[in-house]
């Protein structure tokens, strides 16, 4: 019976380079592999052929002879007779599955090498002054650390790890699944290649403390809540001497008795006695940077708003200064005597009459337009 032409087997064609070839003989070798065909008697046929054909194709002089004459250069030669086998199709596939669950068939720890620790997070609470004008803020935060006896190794001090007796100090073992051959970590070291026999007392063995340490935090002016700043470093310790990782402090800042913080603007309400609305004159005013005089015009409504400019907050990332706005709202007097109350009383009735009150005698006539409506 005549052979197949090795490329059709493959198919690929005969100017395939050597990885074309070995991706084509990894598709048919495992559409066709026995052990996923265990009823197919001429899947084994297949797969067999599909082996003899890469063992000639892989191998550069066989090839060569093969592309000159044939099947039948290669008779007498070694080649053309299924010497491959399902153990080089375990060995072709050993790579791949390596490379998916972290294998890397070579010594150490594989590719990734000592972790690197985590980040740590830390919510800084500050009042409104500090966070407008800036302030060096100590905190203190529990971390994981390095352990000094034993230099981060685990070991007890004046001993060291040893080679892993399960992977022979590579880290990676090869687990056979069927067809598939498959490196992982090992499950007796966890990837290190190395074992403790005599830990470390002050740490059992891990390498690494729990502690808590104090830190100096310079707050730039101009933060507000959500933001954040970054130290490096200052996170835990990486295992086996890995890079620390880094510590983000996140403001947070408080409400004020009097004022509330928008962007770069500050809001704040200002009582206004009903006599300086009317007459007007100067109010005092609080600020970050302390009391000021408002000159308020007479005859000012309640809510109406005054800007003060550059009275606000300098945003952290540069920029104008913002304002500070500060709303009016008229204070009834209370607890008055006989003659204040006979004063007002006489002022009401002094001053009835649309001219004083436009606003008050526009709702009315309105309101009664609104009910005179309703009836019809």
């Amino acid at each position: 019976m005549s052979k197949r032409d090795y490329y059709e087997v493959l198919g690929t064609p005969k100017s395939a380079s050597a990885a074309e070839l070995k991706k084509a003989y990894r598709r048919v070798a495992m559409k066709h592999h026995p052990d996923r065909n265990p009823d197919d008697s001429s899947a084994e046929e297949k797969f067999k052929e599909a082996n003899e054909a890469y063992e000639v194709l892989s191998d550069s002089n066989k090839k060569a002879t093969y592309d000159q004459y044939g099947h039948a250069g290669l008779e007498g030669a070694g080649g053309g007779h299924g010497g491959g086998g399902a153990g080089n199709f375990s060995d072709i596939f050993g790579d791949v599955f390596g490379d998916i669950f972290g294998g890397s068939g070579g010594g150490g720890r594989g590719r990734g090498g000592p972790a690197r620790g985590s980040d740590l997070r830390y919510t800084l609470s500050l009042d409104l002054e500090e966070a407008v004008k800036g302030a060096t803020v100590k905190i203190t935060v529990p971390t994981v650390v390095s352990c000094k006896p034993c230099s981060g190794s685990g070991a007890k001090a004046g001993t060291s790890a040893s080679n892993c007796s399960t992977c022979g100090g590579v880290g990676q073992v090869r687990m056979q699944q069927g067809f598939f051959s498959v490196q992982q970590a090992c499950p007796a070291c966890r990837g290190k290649g190395k074992t403790i026999t005599d830990p470390c007392g002050s740490c059992s063995g891990r390498g690494l403390k729990e502690e808590t340490k104090t830190l100096s935090v310079k707050v730039p002016p101009g933060v507000d809540t959500g933001d954040r700043i970054r130290l490096a470093g200052e996170g835990e310790a990486g295992a086996d001497g890995g890079p620390s990782g880094d510590l983000y402090v996140q403001m947070s800042v408080n409400d004020h008795e009097f004022f509330q913080r928008d962007g770069k603007n500050l809001y704040c309400e200002v009582p206004l006695s009903i006599f300086d609305a009317c007459l007007g004159g100067d109010i005092e005013v609080p600020t970050l940077d302390g009391r000021v005089k408002l000159k308020v015009p007479a005859e000012t409504q309640t809510g109406k708003l005054f800007r003060m400019r550059g009275k606000g907050v300098v945003p952290v990332r540069g920029g104008t200064s913002g304002d500070l706005l500060c709303r009016v709202v008229l204070e009834t007097p209370v607890k008055l005597s006989k003659s204040q109350t006979a004063l007002l009383e006489e002022l009401r009735d002094s001053t009835k009459g649309n001219k004083h009150s436009p606003k008050q005698s526009t709702w009315f006539a309105g309101m009664k337009n609104f009910f005179g409506e309703m009836k019809l």
